[in-house]
């Protein structure tokens, strides 16, 4: 009975452990949390850049990745570019700002 006991204690124990190993990141994929951080992210630098009155007509596109926001579209103007910018990079948990915006 003991050695039933201990041996379904270790299983589940080895259960805990990989439930925590598989939702753990990777250099090329991202934890459960990371992911979620990083929609919050991509959400909010949307929706500010979407309230500003200067690039809301503009379609900007946003991704987050780890942190790192990139900022991809075309836009009419340098002054465009640094306002899209200047928003992502005032978001909370932003790493850093890739810029991939285009002047046309």
């Amino acid at each position: 009975m003991k050695k039933r006991t201990r041996f379904l204690g270790y299983i589940v124990l080895l259960i805990l452990i990989a439930s925590f190993v598989a939702c753990s990141s990777t250099s090329k994929q991202s934890s459960t949390g990371e992911y979620i951080d990083d929609s919050v992210i991509t959400t909010k630098v949307k929706s500010l850049l979407a309230s500003d009155d200067f690039l809301k007509s503009f379609q900007i596109s946003v991704e987050t990745y780890k942190g790192t926001v990139q900022l991809s579209g075309f836009v009419d103007s340098q002054q465009a570019v640094n306002k899209a910018v200047e928003i992502a990079r005032g978001v909370k948990g932003v790493t850093y700002v890739k810029n991939d915006l285009l002047v046309k």
